[in-house]
């Protein structure tokens, strides 16, 4: 395990050395190792990553979840990380934020696949999405009922209701979407246009 000497984990963490000495002796921070003869304080990679967020003293991680349904959103899915990314900083998590770009009704995704499989080795505390549809579009009941069993908290940050025709719009718009990638010629342009229209519609309302 490598261990940094104070001066060096001062550096790495961008704080000074005598603010880890105060962190020392109120217990907030203390080093994992302290040198019998010299006193010189030492500190591990176990430390900076609880420090970073990456894992909380039980071993287990918040997640944010963050999820666009096409490479075109890039700027829109960097909007999203960091509105999740300030309110698990807020909030005083110390967490590991996942990825995807993907549909919301495909369950074969990297980072759904990786987020899953955490759950499952009791890695996760809790689970953090923007809005609920961004964890998964349909099915939602069946991921909770995972996290349930594994004691994983769900936690969505906008929970403002849409209008009954308002999701069976966007459901539409979703299910078209998967599907028309799978069509060509004429087929795909109609069905490009009825998502289209779908779209303005619903924007129009």
């Amino acid at each position: 395990m490598k261990k940094y000497s104070i001066g060096q984990f001062a550096k790495i963490i961008n704080r000074s050395q005598q603010t880890l000495r105060n962190w020392d002796n109120s217990g907030k921070l203390k080093p994992e190792y302290v040198d019998p003869k010299s006193g010189y304080r030492y500190y591990t990679d176990k430390q900076l990553k609880e420090y970073n967020g990456e894992v909380n003293k039980d071993n287990k991680i918040v997640v944010g979840y963050c999820r666009v349904s096409s490479s075109k959103q890039k700027e829109a899915l960097e909007r999203q990380i960091e509105n999740v990314r300030t309110y698990l900083i807020s909030k005083g998590y110390q967490f590991k934020i996942i990825t995807d770009t993907g549909s919301g009704i495909n369950y074969d995704k990297k980072g759904l696949n990786e987020l899953i499989q955490l759950i499952l080795q009791n890695q996760i505390s809790k689970v953090v999405v923007l809005y609920k549809d961004r964890l998964v579009r349909f099915g939602y009941e069946l991921i909770k009922n995972i996290c349930d069993c594994k004691n994983v908290e769900i936690e969505i940050i906008d929970n403002t209701e849409k209008t009954e025709e308002e999701e069976v719009v966007e459901d539409l718009i979703q299910i078209i979407t998967v599907f028309s990638c799978r069509l060509q010629g004429k087929r795909a342009n109609k069905t490009r246009k009825m998502i289209k229209e779908l779209t303005e519609d619903d924007t129009s309302d």
